[in-house]
């Protein structure tokens, strides 16, 4: 199966276009980009050709993948998904909740498969730590903490994104971990308490449909090195209703990652089922909560 790659920024430079270059299941049919001459470095990468006109790429492959900012990606996907080809999302969906109604709305219709790139869910360690929690909805009695500190957008290659710029750590990492965290604990249904204090730090309570909470720390422009990461669950583990359980580091190999969701992507499309745990419902679930999470710290 071919698959085209849309953009050609840091992300997908040193993710996307690895993956899709080594991988065994898809042949790579090229790259388009707003600009030809960073589409051709990309495609060095990947192969294929570069293309002129992004309908020139849905028309070359039987799936495309975005690595472009959400507007972009809003605008775009539903042009893909009306022409029949299997997608790879990246998050958010859109720039806004409508933007990414329509989009989901689109890919349903179509009937396509779809992937979304929450890396963290396609890493065999934290797919182990999931399954090792008790299924869910979780009770009263179970509580979710998050903790996500990292000085990423002080310097380097993504400090100049303008989406990431203006809503920080909430729309680039919160997504994971609102994911994990509500895939652990049950569907999260409410934003209990939301608060963004400079430089880009979010205090975030969330409930979730057991009764269990939920609270995340986030920032991209605190100043530690390395990453401060964990997600943990206390409570409502083993015979007991006891427990704790953490992950405490993240993937070290984002290609890694992104093969295996390729991989998942092609068993789908073998298996003619567009149904994923991260499809783009669920990408849509995730930006719907995002959403919440604005209004509520105002």
């Amino acid at each position: 199966m071919r698959i085209g790659l849309v953009g050609a920024g840091p992300w997908a430079r040193t993710v996307h276009a690895p993956a899709i270059a080594g991988h065994r299941r898809w042949t790579p049919a090229g790259v388009w980009a707003r600009r030809p001459e960073a589409a051709a470095e990309v495609a060095a990468i990947t192969g294929g050709p570069v293309h002129a006109t992004f309908d020139d790429l849905v028309d070359a492959c039987d799936a495309v993948a975005f690595a472009v900012p959400p507007q972009a990606q809003g605008e775009l996907v539903p042009v893909a998904a009306a022409a029949g080809r299997h997608l790879v999302l990246e998050k958010p969906l859109a720039a806004d909740l409508a933007a990414a109604e329509r989009a989901a709305t689109a890919i349903a219709d179509a009937g396509v498969c779809s992937a979304t790139v929450l890396t963290l869910r396609f890493d065999p360690a934290i797919r182990a730590w999931l399954d090792a929690v008790p299924e869910g909805p979780h009770g009263p009695g179970t509580v979710g903490t998050a903790r996500w500190l990292s000085g990423a957008l002080l310097g380097g290659p993504f400090a100049s994104s303008q989406w990431r710029a203006e809503h920080g750590a909430l729309l680039d990492v919160g997504p994971h971990v609102i994911d994990l965290l509500d895939a652990a604990l049950g569907p999260v249904t409410g934003v209990e308490q939301a608060r963004r204090d400079e430089p880009d730090l979010w205090r975030i309570g969330l409930l979730h449909s057991g009764g269990a909470r939920s609270s995340l720390v986030l920032s991209l422009r605190t100043p530690v090195e390395p990453t401060d990461f964990e997600i943990a669950i206390t409570g409502g583990l083993g015979p007991d209703g006891r427990g704790r359980t953490a992950l405490d580091s993240r993937p070290a190999d984002a290609v890694a990652c992104y093969a295996n969701l390729l991989d998942d992507l092609a068993d789908a499309v073998d298996a003619g089922d567009p149904r994923l745990p991260v499809d783009a419902a669920r990408a849509l679930h995730l930006q719907r909560i995002v959403d919440e999470i604005v209004r509520a710290a105002g």
